[in-house]
């Protein structure tokens, strides 16, 4: 069980970040000019520190089972401005600058398309 009480969590000022039973909580990249979504990935205690520590996003891959800094490869870094938490800390919202597109497709948002009936179509 959780030691953190809700209330505490909730309505304190502590930062007191509540994982998944995986280790993970969601990260959300937006754009600081535009406020566009740009990408949604995990962080786990490591990858929340490094970005921390360093002003870069880092996320945890579920895929590789390993430490990920975005732009790693690329160079198309993102530089946090700011980190927002949501009401029950499970959840953060990373407010950043990008050095290039955030989608590993080169699209500038990996929100590049919508659903119109069951088709996709890029917005851009």
């Amino acid at each position: 069980m959780d030691e953190v009480s809700k209330a505490d969590r909730e309505l304190g000022n502590a930062f007191l970040p509540r994982f998944d039973k995986q280790g993970l909580l969601i990260a959300i990249a937006v754009d600081a000019a535009s406020k566009d979504i740009l990408m949604v990935a995990y962080m786990d205690e490591v990858a929340l520190a490094k970005t921390r520590e360093t002003g870069l996003a880092h996320f945890h891959s579920r895929s590789r089972g390993k430490l990920w800094l975005k732009g790693e490869t690329s160079g198309h870094f993102l530089r946090v401005q700011e980190i927002q938490v949501d009401c029950d800390q499970d959840a953060l919202t990373l407010v950043v600058t990008p050095e290039g597109p955030a989608c590993h497709t080169g699209a500038p948002s990996c929100f590049y398309r919508r659903l119109e009936g069951d088709e996709l179509v890029r917005i851009a």
